[in-house]
């Protein structure tokens, strides 16, 4: 079988194609022929050596995220059988309850070897069934940007009707963020520096854009499209150089779930005790959580955005694409 190693951590460039026995299950485990796999920006992270969770082992095989057909089962296996359509869950020793420090350790495609390869031994209580509606290009993208997105949403005080909720930019977790809020009946609040972009979102649901090139002070937007009382879920994904803007358009009670940190800055405490708000960090989620999400997603029929598609051999354009920082939604590898 073919598959992608990251062998120095030094960048995606060094992302290297190679050849090796397809493996075998043993008891408890499952063979996953992987059709597809979706990027995540902690990919850029884990691939340059910057990821903030712990350095990576060597010669890791990178991505967390994809989906695909089970070849074969071990002995002992009951929860799938050959030939269902699977995903891995991103953690695949976190099955439900509270996140613990041990669970952190069996993260795909960081902390473990990940599913950029077209077979992939996963233990069967580390694989979670597919909607019947979804491709195995849609499937993909689930696991970290969708369960994530979920839990923000659903896994304190789950999102209630006519709630509002404020997503920054426009990749995996806040588009996902936007349709479950959609899903959910609730109003949708979104930023992004592209007026096409904004466009785009608006045609998706969101009641409210806001360019914070335009506008730098945007929460205050946010209060003004919120009567002054602000939001009551905020999908975080800038970190330390937006949470104080996000606590400054949040309502007092609020939840500010912190996700990503994809901007530098200071974060200071007394404005999180002025906000009121709970101020929340998500790391993906639990199977439970992944399977409850499946359960939403098949009911209403929801579909993930997929900006672009590359094949399996073009892995490093699609990471070089990641970084670009155009796509809306999520960005795909093809691999079967």
């Amino acid at each position: 079988m073919r598959l992608y190693r990251l062998p120095q951590h030094t960048g995606f460039d060094d992302l290297t194609l190679g050849d090796a026995e397809t493996p075998r299950c043993g008891r408890g485990q499952v063979l996953v022929r992987m059709h597809a796999a979706s990027l995540n920006f902690r990919d850029l992270s884990v691939a340059t050596g910057r990821y903030s969770l712990g350095a990576p082992p060597p010669n890791l095989v990178p991505l967390s995220d994809g989906a695909g057909e089970v070849a074969s089962v071990g002995e002992g296996v009951t929860r799938v059988k050959t030939g269902d359509r699977v995903a891995g869950i991103f953690m695949q020793g976190w099955m439900g309850g509270e996140l613990e420090p041990a669970h952190s350790k069996t993260a795909l495609g960081g902390a473990i070897d990940g599913v950029l390869a077209e077979y992939v031994v996963f233990d069967e209580q580390g694989l979670v069934l597919i909607p019947d509606h979804l491709s195995y290009q849609q499937a993909a993208t689930l696991p970290c940007a969708a369960v994530t997105a979920w839990n923000a949403l659903y896994g304190l005080h789950p999102l209630q009707p006519g709630q509002t909720v404020l997503v920054l930019g426009t990749g995996g977790v806040s588009i996902f963020g936007l349709q479950f809020a959609r899903m959910a009946g609730a109003r949708v609040i979104a930023t992004s520096s592209s007026d096409a972009k904004l466009e785009r979102v608006t045609a998706m649901g969101a009641s409210g854009v806001i360019n914070y090139k335009t506008s730098p002070e945007w929460q205050e937007t946010v209060r003004g499209l919120t009567d002054g009382r602000g939001v009551d879920h905020v999908v975080e994904v800038g970190g330390p150089g937006t949470l104080g803007r996000s606590l400054g358009a949040v309502r007092n009670g609020g939840i500010v779930s912190l996700i990503g940190v994809l901007t530098k800055g200071e974060i200071d405490p007394m404005t999180i005790f002025r906000s009121g708000a709970i101020v929340r960090p998500i790391y993906v989620g639990s199977r439970q959580m992944f399977e409850a999400m499946n359960r939403a997603i098949a009911l209403h029929r929801l579909e993930p955005v997929i900006d672009r598609v590359f094949p399996f051999d073009a892995a490093p354009e699609a990471y070089r694409f990641l970084k670009g920082a155009t796509h809306i939604g999520k960005i795909v590898i093809q691999i079967s």
